[in-house]
């Protein structure tokens, strides 16, 4: 056998390694690999079998001709004459059939190289369209990989199968830190072929990865006893997760925690502790709104249900923190109620006093002097007394006092 053969037979060896490609798909590609060969040379193949054994790397090609009278042939290549059968074969007769095998030499060591040239592009054609469908199909799931290099816009990740997968940084936790070799683990996010090659863009940052946690480590979730309603995250900042139970007996929110937070801190752990607000899910708005803005708690709320506003009031003490660091804790609240939510301190004691000296343009300047003298030194301080108290602490007249109440009331009104 002479070593181009050996050469083609080689790459059936690495060709039934590849472990994507299933076995009809192999036996396909060769088959039609190998009969374009044969069409070059023979002008048609119709006539030809060709059987491949792609557990062995085995080939073999068989032609078929008629046996016609001596000067009967029109095609050579479909037909063969009586006197050039005998040569072969001694005992055929006009009309039989002869089968003859054809070697791979006979083709000449360029065909070969050219059918093996076809054969190892076919094949990585193949492998890539593999990949394409098998992560197409898992869109959204959890992937491990291995960091292979790191880049300034992108890390390139390496799957069990030596896939390449991509992390651009705009899919990262802002506090993320890998270094070549690290396990990872995200999302399959986006599949797209670029120029024949699949793109594998893969998350950390989508609400997706956060769900598959959630069913790695609770499973009530994976086993549909606690479904997750909604997620909404602010990456490395904070995240909400509205959850439902459809059992009674199942505290979902409790279940998503666990004893002293066990389930959840795993989780915290590989969001770089981002912090995790669980709240359970209700179809009453004005409920579900006060629960999606824990840890504030809120005295009241109004609800326009028509364009979807929200108005809550709090204690002075509790804004900041529906607020939340950087906005985050408003901002998610309303991505996961869909309302929009306005905040507003509670009005009687938080209205604003208003310095003395404001009104030096309707009250005299001494006078203002005498009110500080006493210590009354804004609004509401000297609303705060009687006119008789006025008239006792300060030396004004009876009438002055009522006209610098009013010109002070009239602020408040």
């Amino acid at each position: 056998m002479s070593s181009t053969n050996i050469n083609l037979i080689d790459s059936f060896q690495e060709f039934k390694e590849f472990k994507n490609i299933d076995r009809p798909t192999v036996i396909t590609v060769l088959e039609e690999v190998f009969r374009s060969m044969i069409r070059k040379r023979f002008g048609t193949d119709e006539n030809v079998d060709v059987i491949v054994n792609p557990d062995n790397g085995d080939l073999e090609i068989w032609r078929t001709r008629v046996v016609m009278e001596d000067g009967f042939s029109e095609d050579d290549d479909l037909e063969i004459e009586l006197a050039e059968a005998h040569q072969y074969d001694p005992d055929l007769e006009v009309g039989d059939d002869y089968i003859e095998q054809i070697t791979l030499e006979s083709f000449g060591r360029r065909a070969i190289l050219a059918a093996r040239q076809t054969l190892v592009s076919k094949v990585l054609e193949l492998e890539k369209d593999e990949v394409f469908k098998k992560y197409k199909d898992r869109e959204g799931e959890l992937v491990i990989g291995e960091v292979y290099q790191i880049w300034k816009k992108e890390i390139l990740v390496l799957d069990e199968d030596g896939n390449e997968l991509l992390l651009p940084k705009t899919e990262q936790i802002p506090a993320d830190y890998f270094k070549k070799g690290d396990s990872i683990r995200a999302v399959v996010y986006k599949v797209d072929m670029m120029n024949s090659n699949p793109k594998i863009i893969i998350s950390r940052t989508a609400p997706e990865f956060l769900q598959r946690l959630f069913e790695l480590e609770v499973p009530e979730i994976f086993d549909g006893l606690i479904t997750i309603k909604k997620i909404v995250r602010e990456p490395g900042e904070r995240a909400k997760v509205a959850v439902e139970s459809y059992d009674d007996r199942i505290d979902p929110v409790g279940a998503c925690v666990g004893m002293k937070g066990s389930r959840i801190h795993g989780i915290v752990r590989e969001l770089r502790n981002e912090n995790i607000d669980v709240i359970n899910f209700t179809t009453n708005a004005s409920l579900y709104i006060t629960r999606a803005l824990s840890p504030a708690r809120i005295t009241s709320i109004k609800i326009d249900d028509e364009n979807k506003t929200a108005a809550v009031y709090l204690k002075p003490d509790q804004v900041s923190l529906a607020i939340g660091r950087g906005g985050h804790n408003i901002k998610l609240a309303g991505k996961l109620t869909g309302y929009e939510i306005d905040v507003y301190r509670e009005n009687d004691e938080v209205e604003e006093d208003v310095d003395i000296e404001e009104f030096s343009d309707e009250i005299d300047s001494w006078i203002i002097d005498e009110l500080k003298r006493v210590g009354l030194d804004s609004a509401k301080s000297v609303l705060a007394l009687s006119h008789e108290e006025l008239v006792r602490r300060t030396d004004l007249e009876e009438d002055t006092i009522q006209e610098i109440v009013r010109i002070l009331a009239t602020e408040f009104e």
